[in-house]
């Protein structure tokens, strides 16, 4: 009896230790394909198709115990890549991934480059590379670290200082604290038309069709500064909803797509309509027929030439519009058309022009 229990005990542990081994040791047929980067491992092993027959508990084991065993080859993978603690030695324990080797599709299109500013091409084309610069500095006044630009910078401002200094050649009776407010007020309204620019011009390049350039120099038209200020109201992150709205503006801000909404499609849910869209891609990929209907395009260019020439043409009315279209009427016929007038009707008796007959 006692030698039962013995063999007992000894089962018991060897089933513990392999157990435990098969924890984390697993075989596969084929080594499966890693990618550390972006934490993925590619199965190619076919799994037993008698078993995913049908839906229950002998399939749901099954797929449980496929995902843990590579889950387990992928963390063993990851235990192998160089570490390091992070924050000091009591830190956790942080490994370096390497490079991604797939290319994963994006769920959203790619964001476009932001267009440069002048300022960016120019200092582009004349080589010049932009300097880091602290944001506190030692103010010498006040004897301490201020910030470099804004609210109670270093030196203070100038336009509100207690003693300003008259330059040399300048007017003795000037008022120089007003000047230098004047000057504040023409760099504050320069740089916001410089913004208003970059605004512009952004919002040009982003347009499928090309607006008409700006003049931001006192001829712009009502329709130019509608349009700018509409640019300068969606630039922020919540679309103009928040930023003090002008006398006649509308009450809803407009949005940066012209007024219409993007839909999106749902990321689960309908496995067959996104089968069906996947389908109809590959479909317009691998066929020779071009996508762009030929007929629609040069109809559409047909429309723009034909809207182009009456443009054309009426301006150049326009322009004819100070001659004369008219003859002159001659005084000889003007008494002839003034002296003669058609006689007025007879009016018909009340009875009328018929009689009924007794």
């Amino acid at each position: 009896m006692a030698a039962v229990r013995v063999e007992a005990v000894l089962a018991a542990a060897e089933e513990q230790e392999a157990e435990k081994r098969r924890s984390i040791t697993v075989e596969k047929e084929l080594e499966l394909e890693y990618d550390l980067g972006n934490l993925l491992a590619v199965d190619r092993n076919p799994p037993p198709a008698a078993a995913l027959r049908g839906a229950g508990p002998r399939r749901e084991a099954l797929l449980r115990a496929l995902a843990r065993d590579n889950t387990q080859l992928l963390v063993s993978r990851l235990w192998e890549l160089p570490a390091e603690r992070a924050g000091g030695a009591g830190g956790p324990l942080v490994a370096q991934l390497p490079e991604p080797t797939f290319r994963l599709p994006r769920e959203k299109p790619a964001p476009k480059p932001r267009p440069p500013t002048r300022w960016e091409q120019f200092a582009r084309l004349k080589g010049i590379r932009r300097k880091k610069k602290t944001s506190l500095v030692w103010d010498e006044q006040a004897k301490e670290w201020r910030r470099r630009w804004g609210y109670k910078r270093a030196g203070g401002d100038p336009s509100r200082a207690w003693l300003a200094e008259v330059p040399a050649g300048a007017d003795p009776e000037e008022d120089q604290f007003a000047r230098l407010r004047r000057e504040k007020r023409e760099r504050v309204a320069r740089n916001e038309l410089n913004r208003l620019r970059n605004l512009a011009r952004a919002h040009r390049a982003g347009s499928a069709v090309p607006a008409a350039p700006l003049h931001p120099t006192g001829h712009q038209d009502r329709d130019e500064l509608r349009r700018v200020a509409q640019v300068a109201r969606v630039s922020t992150a919540s679309l103009g909803r928040f930023q003090p709205r002008l006398p006649k503006e509308p009450a809803e801000p407009p949005s940066r797509s012209g007024g219409k909404k993007r839909r999106f499609q749902p990321l689960l849910g309908n496995l067959a309509a996104e089968r069906s869209r996947q389908l109809e891609l590959l479909r317009d990929m691998g066929s020779k027929k071009p996508v762009l209907d030929i007929t629609r395009a040069v109809n559409k260019q047909l429309r723009q030439e034909e809207a182009e020439a009456a443009a054309a043409n009426k301006g150049k009315k326009q322009s004819k519009r100070g001659k004369r279209g008219r003859r002159q009427q001659r005084p000889g016929r003007s008494g002839k058309k003034s002296g003669a007038r058609r006689q007025p009707q007879q009016q018909k008796p009340a009875g009328g022009g018929r009689r009924k007959k007794a």
